[in-house]
């Protein structure tokens, strides 16, 4: 305490300068409209600048939790946006498609801890494992489109190779006007073979089929682990080779894998009855 009274008398003219000064700069302010008015509008403009710096701050640091909220939204829009689409027969189909299979396929919202782009055979980690009813064989996604398939769980982790793995592939359909007004499909097999993350192959389409360079390429209706329209992305390269019956296409992909952060997996309530008979059929076939 003696030491701070010391300090305080050692610089007490510093201290009267200040007390001073402060006091004249209050009474120049009071006496004074010009001066009144200027330090008035100069304190609100600082005063909001605070507070525009404080607010972004503050945003800044919630957007971790805005963009998982929007994710668990979307996870529930793509829900109900798929049983519509399946829902939805075309004009001319006599079929309807039943409620039970409309809706089989539900969306669990998980974060990617890490991934690969850049080896032969690429991977993902999710945050999601078996504790949260995650299983091997299901499906993920983005909003963009296809990421690749869950291969082995952990009580709170999943393992996923992605579309960028020598072993996936998946039924994917092009899609373009000409396409549906003759009421035809051009089915063929996604596949990524790799240098480029950005790029994989479509195979076996039908030469004849009416497609061109930037038509979309989404999942077909042939899939038990991914619903029907999810995007792969544009047609980039069509070429074709003597005597062969197929085009040789590229594809650009729509997933942005380098900048994945949230992912959607997707469980398929039927895959299990539907395996289960298809496997009883081959047996009994045989």
């Amino acid at each position: 305490m003696s030491q701070l009274i010391r300090l305080i008398y050692k610089s007490r003219n510093f201290l009267l300068f200040v007390i001073l000064e402060i006091l004249s700069f209050w009474l120049l302010i009071k006496n004074n409209s010009y001066w009144d008015v200027s330090f008035f509008n100069t304190s609100n403009y600082y005063a909001a600048k605070t507070l525009e710096s404080s607010n972004y701050i503050k945003t800044y640091m919630n957007l971790g939790d805005v963009n998982q909220q929007l994710a668990l939204e979307n996870a529930e829009l793509r829900k109900r946006v798929t049983a519509m689409q399946q829902m939805g027969a075309r004009p001319q189909d006599a079929y309807k498609v039943d409620s039970a299979f409309a809706t089989r396929f539900q969306f669990k919202i998980a974060k990617v801890v890490n991934n690969t782009t850049n080896l032969t055979d690429n991977y993902l980690t999710l945050d999601k494992g078996t504790l949260d009813g995650i299983e091997p064989g299901m499906g993920v996604i983005c909003p963009q489109g296809i990421v690749g398939q869950v291969m082995s769980c952990s009580e709170h982790f999943s393992r996923v190779y992605s579309i960028l793995h020598s072993r996936f592939e998946v039924s994917s359909e092009v899609r373009n006007k000409t396409l549906r007004e003759r009421n035809e499909k051009a089915l063929g097999i996604g596949k990524w073979t790799g240098p480029s993350p950005r790029v994989i192959n479509l195979t076996t389409i039908d030469r004849f089929k009416p497609i061109k360079q930037g038509d979309s390429v989404a999942t077909s209706e042939q899939n038990s682990i991914f619903p029907p329209n999810v995007m792969l992305g544009k047609i980039r390269k069509i070429g074709t080779k003597q005597d062969q019956p197929f085009y040789d296409i590229e594809v650009e992909l729509s997933t942005d894998f380098p900048n994945l952060t949230y992912v959607y997996i997707v469980e398929n309530r039927l895959k299990k009855e539907q395996d289960k008979l298809e496997a009883s059929s081959t047996q009994n076939n045989q």
